[in-house]
Order: C-alpha cells, then structure tokens, then sequence
C-alpha cells in the first residue's frame, strides 16, 4: 500500500482537495497530521465518504514527547495523542506512529549530559506507554513505536530498544493452570469426548467448598475405569488448592500414566500475560515456577506437591512453558489409586522482599500443607465456610427444593467471588468464573454485591468502599478530562482506576461499521451509585472513622462532580447528555434516576460534613444552590415519574413477543439502535430501580403506578431487571408476581440454557437471589436511616430465616405468615410494618396485628411477645 504522508506543504489547503489530490497521485491510503484530524473530524470523515480514500493512520499533531523532559508538556501530549486515537476509531484508523523524543537530546553532540538519568527516561516512556496501551485498548487502535536511530541514541532509538518496551509494558495477566492431570489408561487417554460414559455425577458441596466428580469411563477399547476427583479452594489459607484423583480399573489390570504439574502456558482472551523466570524441581517431590506479569507490576509464585499412593515410576519435565511429572504404573483390577497435589499460588507486589526469599518463604508454606495432607486441608477450609453459613445463610421452608438451592448457591458464589483479603481489588461482572467484561468492575458491585455483604459481614463491604476510594486519582483524571471538577468513576474499572470501557463495540460483520459504546461517555450514574453505597454503609454501621475519612472524601468528590455536571437552563439546574440505568435510551436529559441519586449525593455529602465537621464554605454554599435549583421530575397525576425529558413523547410498541423470546436483545434483530431509542422501550429498570433505591421518596402508590407503567415497557434484557422488579412488587404487596420474577432470576444461571453462563455467571444476578429474599419477601430496607423490615412471603412459604447485622447488633429474624421473631446480641430499634420497635431483649416475637393495633412505639423487654 501506497500512503501518503502527513500534512505536506504540497498538499491543498483545504481538506476535500488533499484527499482528491493524494487519490490523483496514485496513493492508497493518507497517514494524516493528528492536529488536522482532530480539528477537522468531520470534514475529514466526508472526504473520506466522497473519494473512499481511507485514512490509515496518523504521524504527529501534538505538542510534548512521550518520553518529554518537561513533565507538563509529557503529559499534554499524551492527551493529544489520546484524542487522535479517539478520532482515528471514528474513521476506521489502524493507529498512530510515535517517536520518544525526536530532536531532544544526543550523547553525540553537546550537551553530554541528559537533563534526566537513563532510569528515569525508562520510567517516563514505560508510563506514556501504558496510559496509551489502555487508550489504544478501548479505541480499537495501535500505537506503532518509532525508532529514531539518527543522531539521537537514548530511549526509543533502535528496534531493539522499541521491542523492549513493547514487552516491559504488557497487558493484564491471568494465573499459570494447576488443575489440570492428563490421565492415560492403557495406552487411551481419557476424555470425556471418546469412548463412553456410564456413569456420572458431578457435585459441589456448598458447606466445605469442596467438588466432587464421579465418573465411570468405557474407553473405546472397551475397559472400563471409575475416576473420582475431589478439589477445593481453601477459605482457610487463600494461597492453597488441593485435589486428589482416584482411578480404578474395573475390566483388569490398567497400565496408567499420569501427568500434572504446572501449566504457564495459559491465555486470557488469546493472549498470555506471563513471563517465565525460573522453574525448579525440590526434593524429587516439589515444584516451583516464578513467573513476571508482562508489565513488571507483580510476580506470581506456584510451588506444587504431588504424591501418588502407590508405587510408580516418575520423573520431572520443563518443556514450552510446562513443568510437570509424569508417573507410571500398574493397578490391579479393582484396587484404587489416588494422586494427591497440593498447590500453593502466591504472588509479589510490593516487592519489599527478595525474589529469592519469596520464592523460598512460598515453597516453606507449600511443605506445611503437604505434611497436613488433604483431608486435614479440607477440614481447616470446613471450619472457615462454617464461619460463612452462620453469618450469612438464609433459610426457607418450602416445598420447592429449588429455592433453598438457589440462596445457597447465591450465598456461595457472593463469598467466592469477593476478594475479602484485598482492598486494591473489587468484584468482577462475572465473579471468578469467566472471562466476560475482561475482569472489569460494574455499578453492579455498589448496588446489587455489596448489601448482602453490609447485612452479614459489614467489613467486606467497608473493603469494597475503600477500592473505589483508593482509585480516587482515576476518577479524578477522567473527571478533569472531561472539564469537570471533583470525581467521574469509570463505566467499567480495574487494578488502576481509569477507565476500561473499549470505545467502540465489536465490528458488525454485515455492515462493516463499529458500534461506539456510550455508556463511558454519559452513565454517569455510577458517581451517584457509589455514593449511594456509602452513605447505606455509614447507616447500617454507624463507623464513623470510615464516613470521618474516605466515606466523607468519597461523598465530597462525587458531589463536587453533580455540582460541575449541572447545566443552568432557564433559572434550573439540569443534568444533559446522560445515560441511565435502562440503556436502551441513550444521550438523554434529565434522567429521572441519575437527577435524583445525585440530588442525594449532594444532600449526604452537605449532610455528613456538617455531622463531622468538615468545613468548607464555598462548598457548602453551591450545595445549597444545587440542591435548591435542581429539576427533579415530578409525578402526573397517576403517579408516574417520567423517565427523562422526552420518554413519554415517544411511541410505545407490543413487546410481549420480544419479552416471550428466550433470548436476550432480540429486538435489536427487528430494529436498530437508533430506532429502538427513540420508542418507549427500556432494556432494564430505570424509574423503578429509582424507587427501590430511595424507597423515602415516593409513595407505595407512587411505586406501584410506575410498575404498572414501566414494566410492560421493558424487555427485561439485563440480567439486573427482574430482581428489582421483583423487590418493588414485593413492598407493593404483590409477592406471586414478585416471586414469579424470583423463579426467572434464579433460572438466569441455575435453568436450562447450558450456554447462559459460557462467560461466567452473572455476579449482579446471584447477587439479586439474596435482595430478592431479604430485600423483597423480608421487606428490609434502610430509609430516613432507619432498619425497615415488612415481611410478607410467598404463598408456598412457611418460613423465611436469616441472620442480620445491624450496628451493634447481630440478629437472626424469622417471619412467619403475619409474624416475625427477633433474636438479637444488643438492644436494636427497627420500624416492623410501619411500627416503630425498641427491642431490648433478646429475643422477641412480633405480630403484625398486634403491632397494627399500636398508637405509637411498642417497647420490648425480656422474653416475650410483642
């Protein structure tokens, strides 16, 4: 391909007439100056449109080096390379050629001396490359290295040099695979994609952790075997995996082979991450790999234990990535053979210990539990998850087994999936348990996640607050790239902060044309969701170190960003351009949700500063005006709040079919994007999700009127929809049609589509099987900053039973038709079927006609009724 250069003086001056001109002069393609693409982004697309010259890539047009002297100037051309790449997504550019520093500094000529050390050349370049290789991940685009390799001869100055810093500055990393055993039976190997199988089961015990699978194998020579394995994550010491593999010939004796170790060789979404250092062999009975993430950033350490319970000829391979042993052997028709690995995975951060130490510290753990051995491991993790149902299961007695499944399977997974150690960590959209959304954190966390873990074991939660806290300067920045002060959390987070939402959506394979992704660029509702989780936090502990500290920064930065946000219209303060919750409806005004939750955000912000006496005049001042001037979206006549500006000026369409269909987006088959915004069509709750997370601001009545209104306008395409339907139905009074939603909920990951979790589970789902018992059939929430609690349960329950926490007090609650029974550590006040209760006792029993017949507060003390 022929391409021409930049912006030549021999080109036109004006932009249709460089492209006619670089056409005529027989060239492919125009690698254009970034300045003018910027600057002229849509007379460029129009020339592109006009002569099918395409733009391929572009070669400066900015101001400031990526490996700059002068930081500012670092840093500003950073953001305008940052720009060009968003401007070369839009047409379809392959990236951006960039040289470190052209024309800075030579050790050739005068001065001989650099203005900063070799180390620190390294470190600003490697820095400028990472922002650009996260920017370059979301637009689609590539930065291509330029070696100079003229006079110049520092940082990028040669090949070698450019592929240097391509391999230093890496992408995220995943964990080398330590379950796999290649199993071999007389000369078959066994897979469950030959020969037959006869029998299987395959179960995970919800009270140890531990999974189990039974199988009995007919190989395609005929033999059968029986093959048994056991395996658990510890909950007791996170660094250990165990299993075992038990084999048993059941047609004569087997000649086995058995081979397992440690595999580096692992992808996350195609690519691996990890660079080898060393492997070793201990002993003739441990293994170790040391391994570096790409980026430098950590090194991760897997020291492995294998012994076999009977007698075998082994030996120890490291060939392409793989260390391994491989053990050999004859077992007697029907006598079992068991192999048992313990793996210890530990990784290096901070690096304040040697590598070599670290290294051998791990391998010292890795003997500990290998002398322990499996059963006494499992007991250790046993006890720890007894820790977990007791503070956490919830128990119902029914006649549908299923829904006891489904809460401890919930319970489960919110337990597995939290990285309760790591407060530099959050929960992914899928858990630990796929690849979807690349490990990326989600509103999802705030809203649906983290309540179950405030009410059982609140310090989780407080963990959960200080990631989003400790990635303040991520928010920061992209708030201040964007003009805005104060805090914008990204869509989409990870282990740094910034924002990881890509820009542009997959190519759509018929028409050729990428799908830009808005919601980085306007669901700001996630500042507010934050927010709101706090604040929720504070309530239900009263920890006022956190609120004093991170809490009360956290409210003051997303509230400074409502603040900045805001656009004055004819005397109000209005919020434009936004996403909310739904999705469907894109690039709209005055969101009902987003207007409210931030009018929230301000008011708590305002609230807890003078609570703990932060002072701050001006701020407190422009809260006041936000508050005061902000347009929140009233009610009709019936009750219902619309959705934004210009929702209910839209048509509606019959969407029982697309609600009928088993898939998800369907209706995007029918109509497009652009087409479906412009319809009242919601992919998830919106007003409604407003109603469950602010229940003090309307009315049952005002509840039910939107329900009535929004949900045949919803397709229910997010996993996140029903749930939340489900829980204002339940508060409304209607607990078939709310357990009806349940039932889908459950079916999200737990029904009959085998491919509905091919990417994982869906975390925020799980996580609403739990909201969907306490929240709804319970009727807890948290309002004017008070515990609420309104049970009324399903017609085929008899019993609801769950430990809370609450302040001081940790309670287990158990309601019963029109009863409720509270048993509590500390005196607690709550508001049952809106009756105020004192319970000082320990243990009381409520009813609710009784209550009912209450003109005031009812006061317990002791053992007894109420």
């Amino acid at each position: 391909m022929k391409i021409a250069t930049q912006n030549q003086a021999f080109f036109p001056t004006a932009i249709m007439e460089k492209f006619e001109y670089i056409k005529a002069m027989g060239f492919d393609g125009y690698e254009i100056d970034g300045r003018l693409l910027v600057e002229n982004l849509d007379e460029v697309k129009a020339a592109i449109k006009a002569t099918g010259l395409p733009v391929t890539t572009a070669c400066g047009g900015y101001d400031g080096w990526i490996g700059d002297f002068i930081e500012e100037r670092r840093l500003n051309g950073l953001q305008q390379i940052e720009r060009i790449l968003e401007a070369l997504a839009e047409v379809g550019g392959k990236g951006i050629i960039v040289p470190a520093a052209w024309g800075m500094f030579t050790f050739r000529l005068p001065p001989m001396t650099s203005p900063r050390s070799l180390d620190g050349d390294r470190k600003a370049v490697s820095a400028s490359l990472r922002w650009l290789d996260e920017v370059a991940a979301r637009t689609g685009t590539t930065v291509y290295l330029e070696p100079l390799n003229r006079y110049q001869d520092h940082m990028i100055n040669t090949l070698a040099d450019a592929r240097r810093y391509i391999e230093e500055n890496g992408l995220k990393h995943v964990l080398p695979d330590v379950t796999g055993i290649e199993v071999e039976l007389d000369g078959v190997n066994f897979t469950l994609l030959s020969g037959e199988i006869l029998e299987w089961q395959r179960e995970l015990a919800f009270a140890n952790g531990e999974l189990h699978r039974n199988v009995v194998w007919r190989s395609p020579d005929g033999k059968r075997y029986r093959l048994e394995s056991r395996r658990f994550v510890s909950l007791d010491q996170l660094p250990l995996v165990a299993m075992q593999l038990s084999i048993t010939p059941l047609d004569g004796a087997a000649q086995a082979v058995l081979k397992t170790g440690i595999d580096a060789t692992q992808t996350n979404s195609g690519r691996q991450h990890l660079d080898e250092i060393s492997v070793r062999v201990f002993d003739q009975n441990y293994m170790q790999g040391v391994y570096e993430t790409q980026d430098r950033a950590s090194e991760v350490v897997v020291s492995a234990f294998c012994q076999l319970s009977a007698k075998s000829d082994s030996c120890f391979t490291a060939k392409n990535r793989r260390l391994s042993v491989h053990h050999s052997l004859t077992i007697t028709q029907g006598d079992t053979v068991t192999l048992e690995k313990i793996v210890w995975l530990t990784h290096r951060s901070d690096k304040a210990l040697s590598q070599e130490s670290f290294a051998r510290n791990a391998l010292a753990d890795l003997k500990v539990c290998a002398a322990r051995g499996y059963d006494t491991l499992l007991e250790s993790s046993a006890f720890a998850w007894e820790a977990v149902w007791r503070d956490a299961r919830v128990e119902v007695t029914c006649a549908e087994q299923q829904d006891q499944l489904a809460l401890d399977y919930a319970v489960w997974h919110l337990t597995t999936m939290t990285p309760a150690h790591d407060e530099r960590s959050s929960i992914a959209a899928k858990g630990l348990t796929g690849e979807g959304y690349k490990g990326h954190v989600f509103w999802d966390t705030e809203i649906f996640l983290l309540p179950f873990h405030l009410f059982t074991r609140p310090q989780i939660a407080r963990s959960l607050l200080r990631y989003r806290w400790l990635n303040l300067s991520g928010a920061r920045e992209k708030a201040r790239r964007n003009g805005w002060p104060g805090a914008l959390f990204p869509w989409e987070s990870a282990a740094s902060g910034q924002e990881e939402t890509p820009e542009f959506a997959a190519i759509n394979i018929r028409t050729g044309v990428r799908q830009k992704v808005a919601s980085a660029l306007a669901e700001h509702h996630i500042v507010a969701d934050i927010a709101w989780a706090v604040v929720a936090y504070w309530q239900a502990t009263h920890d006022d170190a956190f609120m004093r500290n991170e809490g009360l920064t956290l409210l003051m930065e997303t509230a400074s960003f409502w603040m900045g946000r805001a656009t004055e219209i004819n005397g109000r303060l209005e919020i434009l351009d936004v996403i909310g919750p739904d999705e469907y409806t894109e690039h709209v005004n005055n969101n009902a949700y987003t207007n409210y939750l931030a009018w929230h955000n301000v008011a708590c912000a305002r609230q807890f500063m003078a609570m703990f006496g932060r002072e701050d005049a001006r701020f407190t001042e422009n809260a006041g005006k936000f508050l005061a001037r902000l347009w929140l979206p009233e009610a009709d006549a019936d009750g219902v709040i619309p959705q934004d500006d210009t929702f209910m000026a839209k048509p509606a369409i019959d969407l029982s079919r697309y609600k009928a269909k088993a898939g998800k987006q369907t209706i995007l088959l029918d109509y497009s994007r652009a087409e479906v915004n412009e319809m009242q069509i919601l992919k998830q709750a919106d007003v409604v999700m407003l109603n469950y997370l602010l229940p003090e601001r309307f009315t049952p009545q005002q509840c039910a009127a939107n329900l009535a209104f929004y949900e045949p306008r919803t397709i229910h395409d997010s996993s996140l929809s029903k749930a939340i339907h489900g829980i204002v139905l339940a508060r409304c009074g209607d607990t078939d049609g709310a357990y009806a939603f349940w039932r889908d909920g459950i079916a999200i990951d737990l029904g009959d589509d085998p491919h509905s979790s091919d990417d994982g589970i869906h975390a925020a789902a799980t996580g609403a099987i739990w909201l969907g018992a306490i929240q709804g059939f319970a009727g807890l929430h948290i309002s004017e900053g008070e515990l609420h609690l309104a049970p009324k349960l399903p017609a085929h329950w008899q019993k609801l039973a769950f430990p809370l926490r609450w302040r001081d007090a940790t309670m287990h609650i158990t309601c019963e038709d029109d009863q409720l029974t509270i048993e509590t550590t500390a005196p607690v006040t709550l508001t049952l079927w809106g009756k105020t209760l004192h319970v000082s006792g320990r243990k009381v029993c409520a009813r609710k006609d009784f209550l009912a017949s209450v003109n005031g507060t009812a006061t317990t003390e002791g053992r007894h009724d109420a």
